[in-house]
């Protein structure tokens, strides 16, 4: 205990010096802290909008080899009537599940009747997307009605382009599985929001028995599952591979973050960010420590002999300065976790939003106070401090006590 206290005397004792150092150990601690809240909310976004937003649910099942070849050969990585009977019987002993619900991908031409363009839409149950989605995004829209076996959700750019609005009433294109064309009349029941630039103007949803009599089959091309927790995934993928592994179909289960390649591209983004900043604030505080902990040594040299000569031996006199290294570093935290706390309540108060690139509505700039991380970055922070306190107090310690003594 007397070492800290003696360490808390002389950053008093250099109250200037001490200070700059606290502070530059502050606003590298406030730094870490505050972009590492902002990214761990906008992660909780991406994975609520790959989730729910995209209707990607926490594991989706197909047929091995669609996601590289179901494009050109549709009709062969589809999922018949038997095999969804069978995949339906294994997910329901699986209680980690929630929901589990069949999906057809469609594509052709939309039409007004006086223009026309590509449509790349999705047969769903509606009664099972409104329990997926939950209550993500409401004002986005797009829900469907179970009682309007021709009703539709139109994507916004979509609609606009070819002036649809609710109660319209389009016609939908397409070539069945067997290579014939076929047209049905739907009803615009909803324009909605994708949240994505790239799928905002040609996506579609409409029923799944509407999907089916458009292609002219009994199947779908996929299982979406939601569960009640999203750390089981893996977990229940595990279980599952075993046990669908024994239909006799090849099938393959993929996650919500191997298929949202959005959630996936601005997390690469994110994480390099941080590294970055991580980066710069260790040489910050290196630098910072170091230099502080160079002069204190070089100032107190003499003091050093003496205590050497009173019998202290050369890794106390390290542990000395590696305790006032610690205190700075700890006082600077602390400094920078007040104003962390202050900056995230002042930016989440100030409703902040913003349009982040390839997405196509405005999303909250919010920061979230995540303690463990706060914790983890003072423990870090501290050590780098003790580190770099290191060199120049064991230099010192090394150093002949007579010379020591006569150090001027």
């Amino acid at each position: 205990m007397y070492l800290f206290k003696m360490a808390l005397r002389n950053i008093i004792k250099n109250f200037r010096r001490s200070l700059f150092t606290a502070l530059a150990v502050a606003s590298g601690f406030a730094a870490i802290t505050i972009f590492s809240g902002y990214i761990h909310n906008v992660y909780g976004g991406l994975s609520d909008q790959a989730v729910r937003g995209e209707g990607l649910g926490h594991l989706t099942i197909v047929k091995r080899g669609y996601f590289e070849n179901g494009t050109l050969e549709a009709k062969k990585y589809l999922l018949g009537a038997d095999d969804l009977r069978r995949i339906d019987d294994v997910l329901k002993t699986e209680p980690e599940i929630e929901l589990w619900t069949p999906r057809l991908a469609i594509s052709g031409l939309i039409t007004n009747g006086k223009s026309s363009t590509i449509f790349i839409g999705e047969g769903l149950v509606p009664a099972d997307e409104l329990r997926l989605r939950g209550t993500f995004r409401p004002d986005r829209g797009g829900t469907l009605n179970a009682q309007n076996p021709s009703g539709m959700a139109v994507a916004s750019d979509l609609a606009r382009q070819l002036g649809l609005k609710e109660g319209a009433s389009p016609v939908l294109f397409t070539t069945t599985f067997e290579g014939q064309a076929n047209a049905l009349d739907a009803e615009v029941k909803s324009v909605y929001n994708t949240g994505i630039t790239a799928t905002n103007d040609k996506a579609v949803l409409v029923p799944l028995d509407f999907a089916r009599r458009l292609v002219d089959t009994d199947g779908a091309d996929r299982v979406r599952i939601l569960l009640h927790d999203i750390d089981d995934t893996e977990k229940v993928r595990s279980r599952l591979n075993n046990k669908l592994g024994a239909m006799g179909t090849p099938l393959e289960i993929r996650t919500w973050k191997e298929l949202s390649s959005f959630y996936s591209h601005v997390k690469g983004l994110f994480d390099t960010i941080f590294v970055f900043i991580f980066c710069i604030v260790f040489v910050i505080v290196i630098m910072s420590v170091t230099n502080t902990m160079s002069m204190s040594v070089m100032e107190r040299t003499r003091e050093i002999g003496t205590l050497r000569a009173l019998g202290m031996k050369r890794w106390h006199i390290v542990k000395l300065f590696s305790a006032e290294a610690m205190v700075l570093a700890a006082l600077g935290s602390a400094l920078g976790l007040v104003v962390s706390i202050a900056v995230g309540f002042a930016i989440n108060a100030a409703g902040l939003s913003y349009v982040p690139p390839n997405t196509s509505d405005t999303v909250p700039l919010l920061v979230d106070f995540v303690y463990g991380r706060m914790a983890a970055a003072f423990l870090c922070l501290v050590f780098m401090a003790v580190a770099a306190a290191y060199l120049p107090s064991a230099g010192a310690s090394r150093r002949r006590i007579v010379d020591a003594l006569g150090h001027v």
